[in-house]
């Protein structure tokens, strides 16, 4: 039974034990990379990053915004301001050189070269391979630095598949297992805990402002992430992307707790992505040396 919560303190304290108790038993893993899109997700992962880092002398926290082609400059610019305020090292990169490099050199057809024709599947095709690039350059990253990187999926994601496979997840997850609207309470939570027990207000104002914003992937296939997860949702949560994930949750914890809303587009998408949850299928080795 998936239910949320707000006992944020308890989530903190359990996110930090339980990293700290990962980190002790790795301790060849020097630091943590992360992408920050200027999104409240990686906004969250990176402050709760810098809290294990301000605890573990040498550890460092290395961020890096990557800009491929449809960022805009709000969330570039909120993602500079993340990375400024809580990582040991910070910059910015542009890809859009090697996503243009990769995205012609692997098409066998001719792309479509103008943004207002591209139909929605060259979209989604187009936004997959910006995440696989960026997730490339992370991993380059955290070999060089004997670092891993840094999930900042959440768990509302996962269950409806937006995310993109080899793209999206990586190495440790804070926050995987909190639902987009518990993220959003733990972010102003850990706005909150930057600003008075750190004295760091530089860097909760970063968060809360990532908190504020439009959510997007920065992928191009949509003017916001809820766009694609509850159609209408502006007109029905007055354009409060909180609400709408609230609604989204809503929806969502109702079908898996009870089957519910079976028709809604947030329940078949639950129910569309299940093969993309369970990847990579492997056949078991009880089932290859069956001789029966």
């Amino acid at each position: 039974m998936y239910t949320l919560t707000t006992d944020y303190q308890v989530i903190l304290s359990n996110i930090l034990e339980f990293t700290h108790g990962y980190l002790d038993k790795y301790p060849n893993i020097k630091g943590f990379v992360i992408g920050i899109s200027g999104g409240v997700d990686s906004a969250l992962a990176t402050g709760l990053a810098r809290f294990i880092a301000d605890d573990r002398p040498g550890f460092k926290v290395i961020g890096r915004a990557l800009t491929i082609v449809t960022n805009k400059e709000d969330e570039i610019k909120r993602g500079i301001a993340v990375g400024k305020a809580l990582c040991d090292d910070f910059d910015e990169v542009t890809l859009d050189r090697l996503f243009n490099s990769v995205y012609l050199g692997i098409r066998t057809k001719p792309p479509i070269t103008v943004v207002g024709k591209q139909t929605k599947k060259e979209k989604i095709q187009r936004g997959n391979m910006k995440a696989r690039i960026r997730m490339l350059f992370l991993y380059d990253l955290a070999h060089r630095e004997d670092c891993i990187v840094l999930s900042t999926d959440n768990m509302t994601e996962l269950q409806l598949g937006f995310w993109t496979l080899h793209g999206d997840v990586g190495d440790f997850g804070m926050i995987q297992s909190l639902f987009k609207t518990e993220v959003y309470g733990m972010a102003a939570f850990i706005a909150r805990k930057l600003e008075t027990d750190y004295m760091n207000p530089t860097a909760a104002d970063a968060i809360r402002k990532c908190a504020a914003a439009n959510p997007t992937d920065g992928l191009g296939v949509s003017r916001s992430d809820l766009d694609q997860l509850l159609p209408g949702w502006e007109e029905k949560c007055d354009g409060d992307p909180i609400r709408g994930y609230q609604v989204v949750d809503r929806i969502l914890l109702d079908h898996m707790n009870h089957g519910r809303d079976q028709t809604s587009p947030v329940a078949k998408r639950h129910k569309a992505t299940v093969p993309k949850r369970l990847n990579p299928i492997n056949i078991p080795r009880g089932i290859l040396l069956n001789k029966e």
